[in-house]
């Protein structure tokens, strides 16, 4: 899919590019989407570069995603998609200025654009490509921003619910919380650092480098990114302390149970011993012809079991 953003429009429009396909000359912004190989092809022409294919954008060499060619800049970073859903991913997005022209590629739905694409063409203080980028790349930051804020309320109700959480209760849904929220946060903190390469790359484009208000906004958003990235690094480490509490309070819960049949097993076996010798069947015995022997054995039993049990108590074990 082929969108267009043109200054001064109030909207965005796709296009079905032909092989006589002419790019209008107030374009700031082409956003390929999925594109297939003729609207690549045409995008070429128009603006004689040559786009990156999607395994060259898969790739992780610097080389291969921050460089300079054929007086366009291309910019490749990797980008956290689908966060609310039940399978978060990261993905590659290009962004190439050229001509004046932002184009970025992409094959994963991002939010971001989606809403950036709406606000781009209701502002018509945008007039090149660069200015688009800038504020694409603010809107990003600012979709990461409130994924952390909203993974920062997460962690936050796991931890309360961990430490008061009542005896007993169970953890399997409280771990599942809690590695969903690790997991976005890791993709959240590999967005930031891809951007922040991206953006310190980015002020070498010369549509940046000769606008001294582009080079501020490319100043203020790395800044942006840095106090986000060690937002994300710390909420990380949040997110480890409450899964090793967790696993901490499992193990004494585990302990607990593991203690009590201990004692269980410990007090009972005195008794056991006493209803084991007068279980034997031997004919030579003294207390068969008690007349209270059995009532002598159950109080022996009795005072055998009551005998650690007391001294655990005393002990402070139970």
């Amino acid at each position: 899919m082929l969108n267009l953003i043109r200054s001064g429009a109030s909207a965005s429009t796709t296009e079905t590019p032909g092989d006589d396909w002419v790019l209008p000359a107030d374009t700031i912004w082409i956003d390929l989407l999925n594109p297939t190989r003729e609207e690549e092809l045409a995008v070429e022409r128009v603006l004689a570069v040559d786009l990156p294919t999607r395994e060259e954008m898969a790739q992780i060499e610097p080389s291969s995603r921050l460089y300079q060619e054929a007086k366009a800049t291309f910019l490749t970073a990797t980008l956290l998609a689908h966060s609310q859903g039940d399978h978060p991913t990261s993905a590659p997005a290009t962004f190439v200025l050229a001509r004046g022209v932002l184009v970025t590629i992409r094959y994963v739905e991002f939010k971001a654009f989606a809403v950036f694409a709406v606000r781009a063409a209701e502002n018509p203080d945008l007039t090149n490509g660069s200015e688009v980028m800038l504020e694409l790349l603010d809107a990003i930051v600012e979709r990461l921003a409130h994924v952390l804020e909203s993974s920062s309320v997460a962690v936050q109700e796991s931890s309360n619910a961990i430490f008061d959480r009542p005896r007993g209760g169970a953890f399997e849904p409280l771990l599942t919380g809690l590695a969903r929220t690790q997991s976005v946060v890791a993709m959240v903190r590999t967005s930031l650092v891809s951007l922040g390469r991206l953006a310190s790359f980015a002020g070498l484009a010369p549509e940046i480098a000769a606008a001294a208000a582009g080079r501020a906004h490319l100043t203020s958003l790395q800044h942006d990114i840095g106090s986000l990235t060690e937002h994300a690094g710390s909420l990380a480490s949040q997110i480890a302390f409450l899964l090793d509490a967790a696993l901490g309070l499992i193990n004494i819960e585990q302990n607990g149970i593991i203690k009590f049949f201990s004692v269980v097993s410990v007090a009972l076996m005195p008794p056991t011993l006493v209803a084991s010798i007068y279980g034997m069947n031997f004919h030579h015995m003294p207390e068969l012809s008690w007349t209270f022997g059995y009532p002598m054995a159950l109080g022996v039993m009795l005072i055998a079991g009551l005998g650690p049990f007391l001294w655990f108590k005393k002990k402070r074990w139970l």
